[in-house]
């Protein structure tokens, strides 16, 4: 992509910072994967600028902010000629190239964190991610409802359809379109890594399945307990991945196996059914913490306290609440709580263009805090939107001084003083969800050790 100097005279513009930006963030994506058309008037890298201007935007329709952005993106690449002109124009060619635009992004991004964010890359010494699903409401139409909506999709069974049907008979909002997504993210740097997007009914432990590949080797997945299960966390112990899980009341776990060298709070995640099928019982640790409230309970697949101790654990499950916050940034500061597009199709792709453009403002924010030795947990994404929407609105005023964007992101920082608690307050939209009880620990029956002895030992 080329690029000038955008001055009127010997002014400097706004243009120009977003430029600046947008060079940083997609320099060296190698975007010959992308094969458009002969006659299609866009390339692969205007497109992808295009995307995450139009996701920038806080314009009120989507078609209004392909509007503006168009406006943009002709001024700072006049030399580009006519591009769609129509927002049905370039939801179509976006439909078709979004999973590999995205993908190359993703790619990139994730390469920047690692350069870029290095002092924050670990925590603790390990590479910490977090994992979690939340709803998106989407707009009732006859579309999502086809494809989200849980009680019209088909394909389900007699006894689920039954259940829903049972279900929105009570509640009208139980049969509301809404899309389910399921992000990894990163703790250290506090951004995303990577994300899966379904309908309301999709499985997050199948997500979090989908997107192993992507982490890297030796990674530690902190998850609520949503992700127990024998099954999904065998596969992400088998991937050489570590887990740290709150685990509940519908959870067993055993002592005084034998399989393996035993301490204290050694225990087995080990169901009858594996069992019988002669499976391996998963070797855990188990870590009790309070919450000022009720004891919290954890199992971690890092059995040494040389490694971790058991202090250490409790930090950096409690770390994992950093995702629960980048949900609220998500959904109420970049008021994507319910997403605007009118059909299926679209919906995700607004999604994957929405959680790639806050990835990237804040990939591009966070350097310039680090170097002024501000923790990426001081980010005020507020003000971070702010500024790069300034950018946006104001592209064609002259730079103030003191008013450029990196000016702007540099004081997008969240005050130090301390807040007070907020937990007492009934906030309409506040949860009102049970904790997890605690596990059932009991000692390994005769059968248990009768099948245990049938297996290869573990030293």
């Amino acid at each position: 992509m080329s690029h000038r100097d955008l001055k009127e005279g010997s002014v400097r513009l706004n243009s120009c910072d977003l430029q600046v930006a947008l060079r940083w963030l997609l320099r060296g994506i190698d975007w010959s994967p992308i094969q458009l058309r002969g006659d299609c008037t866009w390339t692969a890298s205007l497109l992808a600028t295009t995307a995450l201007l139009w996701a920038w935007s806080d314009e009120l329709t989507l078609i209004d902010r392909f509007v503006a952005v168009r406006r943009i993106v002709l001024h700072l690449f006049p030399q580009t000629g006519e591009v769609a002109s129509t927002y049905q124009g370039f939801t179509k060619i976006l439909r078709r190239w979004t999973t590999e635009l995205v993908g190359l992004l993703k790619r990139t991004l994730r390469e920047r964190m690692q350069r870029d964010l290095a002092d924050c890359w670990l925590v603790l010494g390990f590479v910490m991610f977090g994992v979690d699903g939340s709803r998106t409401e989407l707009p009732r139409t006859r579309s999502h409802e086809t494809a989200y909506s849980s009680c019209r999709r088909k394909g389900r069974s007699r006894k689920g359809r039954r259940r829903k049907k049972a279900a929105a008979r009570h509640s009208k909002k139980s049969n509301s379109p809404q899309l389910w997504l399921t992000t990894m993210w990163h703790v250290g740097t506090g951004l995303p890594w990577d994300w899966r997007i379904g309908p309301a009914d999709s499985s997050e432990r199948a997500h979090l399945l989908e997107m192993l590949s992507a982490l890297p080797k030796k990674a530690l997945i902190a998850a609520d307990a949503g992700f127990v299960g024998y099954q999904y966390a065998r596969e992400v112990l088998d991937s050489q991945r570590h887990i740290l899980l709150r685990v509940g009341s519908n959870v067993r776990l055993l002592k005084k196996l034998g399989y393996a060298r035993e301490s204290e709070n050694t225990v087995y995640l080990w169901p009858d059914r594996e069992a019988k099928r002669r499976q391996p019982p998963l070797v855990l640790r188990l870590v009790v913490a309070h919450n000022g409230e009720h004891p919290v309970y954890l199992v971690t697949s890092l059995l040494s306290t040389r490694q971790l101790t058991d202090r250490q654990v409790i930090e950096l499950y409690a770390r994992r609440w950093g995702i629960e916050l980048f949900y609220r940034h998500l959904k109420q500061t970049f008021q994507r709580r319910k997403l605007r597009s009118a059909r299926a199709e679209n919906a995700r792709v607004e999604m994957e263009w929405s959680l790639t453009g806050l990835w990237a403002m804040a990939l591009y924010a966070l350097p310039l805090h680090q170097a002024r030795g501000i923790s990426p947990q001081r980010l005020s994404v507020a003000g971070m939107l702010r500024a790069f929407r300034r950018m946006l609105r104001d592209y064609l005023h002259p730079i103030e001084p003191g008013a450029r964007l990196r000016d702007r992101i540099r004081i997008a920082v969240i005050d130090d003083y301390p807040r007070k608690n907020k937990t007492s307050r009934g906030y309409p939209r506040k949860k009102q969800e049970r904790p997890p009880g605690a596990p059932t620990i009991i000692n390994a029956s005769k059968t248990q050790l009768q099948w245990v002895h049938l297996l290869p030992q573990k030293g």
